[in-house]
This record gives C-alpha cells, sequence and structure tokens, in this order.
C-alpha cells in the first residue's frame, strides 16, 4: 500500500506518533512518503526515505508563550515578532497565507505519489486535500473541541474545520477509551459533533509497561516552541532554586549541550532520549507543561506531576490529570511552589491514584490497533 503521511509540527508529539506508527508501517511491508515542516521534518528525515518539507501552519507566540490576540490578528496580517532562537526580530507570515502554502505543498507531488490512503497526524490541511482530491483518509489526534482556554473568537473556524472529520474514514484518538482518556477535555462531545461512529481511542501508541526507579529529585522536561520554553525555564528554574530542593530541569534546546548549576537544581540545555528516560525513571516527580506524550510518560513511570499549561490542549490534558487525582495545575510561582511541596507531602496517595491510572492504559495496544485500522481500510 503506498501512503502519504503528514505530520503537524506544532509540538513534537505529533512527530513522535508519526515515527513509531510509521516505522510499524513500514515494518509490515507498505510504502510511506512524510511530509512536514520545522523540526518535526527534521526529525522525521532522519528515520524514513521519503521525507518532504512543507510550509509550518503555527500560532502567534513570543516569550511569553501563545498569544491568543495576537494569534487572532495573525489570521489576516503578517506580524513582527522577536525570535530567541536567532535573537533577532522578525516577520511572522500570516496563517492565512501560511495554510496556502502549506495546502499546494503536500499538493505538488500528490500525483507522482498516486497514493492509495492518506494519513495525518494533526495536520488539519491534509484533510481538505483529501476531501478534495477524493483520498481515503484517516485522522490521528487528540484535539478536537478544545474546552479549556480555547478563545470564543475561534469557535466559527474550529466549527468550520470539523467539516474535514465528517469526510475522513477513521479518528484514531491516541488514548485511553473512557473514563479514564487523558485528552477528554480536548476532544469534545462526539454524538454531538457528528463523529462517533468513526472515532476510536485505541490507547498510546508507546508502551506504558511500568517502570520504577530511585525518587531523588524532581525533572521539568521543558519542551515546546523557543517562546514557550523560555516562559517555563522563567517559571519553574526559581521555584525550584528557592525551595532548595534536588531537582533537574531539561531546557530542551537541540545542539551544544550545557550545564548550570543552582544550588541543588541542575539545569541542562538538552538531554538525549535516553538521559531524558533515566531522569524520567529516578525522580520522585515531574514538572511540565501538559503535552499529550509527556501524560503518558508519567503514566508509564509512575510519577505524579505538577503541570504548568501554556496552550489550551495542555490545559484540558492538565485539568483530566488533577481530577484522576495524579497531578496538580499551577499557573504561576506561588502556585507552583505550593503544588510541589503538597506533591511531597501527599505523595503515597498520588502514587496510588497513578498506579490505578497506569493499569488501565497497561490493557490497550495503542500502536497495534492503529496499525489494523490503517491497513483493514484499503482492500
Amino acid at each position: 500500500m503506498r501512503v502519504m503521511y503528514s505530520c503537524s509540527e506544532l509540538g513534537l508529539g505529533h512527530a513522535a506518533r508519526t515515527t513509531a506508527l510509521g516505522q510499524r508501517l513500514k515494518e509490515n511491508g507498505h510504502e510511506l512518503f512524510f511530509f512536514s515542516g520545522g523540526r518535526a521534518y527534521s526529525l522525521l528525515k532522519k528515520e524514513f526515505e521519503h521525507v518532504y518539507e512543507c510550509t509550518p501552519v503555527a500560532w502567534y507566540e513570543n516569550a511569553h508563550g501563545i498569544i491568543t490576540s495576537a494569534s487572532l490578528l495573525n489570521i489576516l496580517f503578517p506580524l513582527p515578532y522577536f525570535n530567541s532562537g536567532t535573537k533577532k526580530f522578525e516577520m511572522k507570515s500570516s496563517s492565512a497565507m501560511e495554510t496556502i502554502h502549506r495546502y499546494y505543498d503536500l499538493r505538488r507531488l500528490l500525483k507522482t505519489i498516486s497514493p492509495e490512503l492518506l494519513i495525518t497526524d494533526g495536520d488539519i490541511h491534509a484533510l481538505r486535500l483529501a476531501g478534495r482530491w477524493n483520498l481515503r483518509s484517516v485522522y490521528i489526534t487528540n484535539l478536537i473541541r478544545p474546552s479549556y482556554g480555547f478563545s470564543s473568537f475561534l469557535n466559527p473556524g474550529e466549527r468550520f474545520t470539523e467539516r474535514y472529520l465528517k469526510d475522513c474514514l477513521r479518528i484514531i484518538v491516541p488514548d485511553n477509551p473512557p473514563p479514564f482518556t487523558v485528552c477528554e477535555h480536548d476532544i469534545g462531545d462526539l454524538s454531538h459533533i457528528g463523529i462517533k461512529d468513526k472515532v476510536e481511542f485505541v490507547g498510546s501508541l508507546f508502551d506504558t509497561s511500568p517502570i520504577r526507579g530511585k525518587e531523588d529529585f524532581i525533572f521539568a522536561p521543558i519542551s515546546g516552541p523557543p517562546g514557550t520554553r523560555a516562559r517555563l525555564a522563567n517559571l519553574i528554574i526559581p521555584v525550584l532554586k528557592d525551595l532548595g530542593i534536588s531537582s533537574v530541569v531539561s531546557l530542551g534546546m537541540p545542539g551544544e549541550k550545557k550545564f548550570a548549576d543552582f544550588g541543588k537544581c541542575k539545569v541542562y540545555s538538552w538531554l538525549s532520549q535516553s538521559e531524558r528516560a533515566e531522569y524520567m525513571k529516578n525522580c520522585s516527580a515531574v514538572i511540565f507543561s501538559g503535552g499529550h506524550i509527556t501524560c503518558f510518560e508519567t503514566i508509564k513511570y509512575l510519577k505524579p506531576s505538577v503541570c504548568v499549561p501554556t496552550q489550551p490542549e495542555q490545559m484540558g490534558n492538565s485539568a483530566k490529570l488533577e481530577e484522576m487525582g495524579c497531578s496538580i495545575v499551577s499557573n504561576n510561582r506561588t502556585d507552583l511552589k505550593r503544588a510541589i511541596q503538597k506533591i511531597g507531602n501527599e505523595a503515597p496517595a498520588f502514587k496510588k491514584n497513578v498506579e490505578r491510572l497506569n493499569s488501565f492504559s497497561g490493557r490497550f495496544k495503542g500502536l497495534k490497533r492503529a496499525a489494523e485500522i490503517v491497513e483493514n481500510l484499503v482492500p
């Protein structure tokens, strides 16, 4: 089977899921052609043969994170922003122009590839392409109709794009079925949307077999775009430093590995996957922004957590983890300090809840099931 596979670059979790499912489909003998932008494109390029770059479509963000009001304005107008990576002021193209360019980037090799199926992880533009060219399509997502922190001004655009979901054959949610769905608040009422019959909660695409460690320190793996990473670092590091608790922070900055020591708080610019896994294994609690894949990492390693969400999807994930007694949501330094102390004082209760969630998550083989869904769609 020839598969065109489009991957959103809004968070590297999409690229991680795409790599996992792509490798499984490749092992099963299918021919895959990948499309993405930014760092996701670079990561996929290292893993697969046929990888093509396309225009990224992004929210407007600066050192304070994603700015909703500016993002709304940026739909039609280009806006200046400070690139914390290059340390220069640059212009961000309008989202409308990015969308147009991305659509044609996806379309340019369509006839050459002649796919039998289109898979898209988080890239709604690819579903639009599938609808217009009558392609069989599968959508992989943990975000359909978010209910936390989502501006009402964006509702018309959200409802408009939902029509593309109704045209695809299946929607795979890489999460637990209810009532332990981590992304529950980001999915919405599937019956009301009109897509319940085509949605399947397959479980995480990654192994959630429990792993225990020493629990010697607090671990804060920071990730996301440059502005978001800067915001989180400026919030988390001072709190850990003031509390005087043994802690490790990864700034999520690829490139030359640097290290700084702030008392008992050790800060690394970057950690390899194996180093990150080792710190996740041996920490007592995790501080993170609420990204979907990292949520399941905390479940795998049986870790209580403190979530500091920076955008709507993460707010929904964080709220659900808190409702299940596995995490505490914090939005400022005062909240974060109190949350860390509460996690420490009530560790047994939090750990019990995480272990229950891990036990439920372990019932599902998400990667296997996702591959089966894909392969059963084409005769």
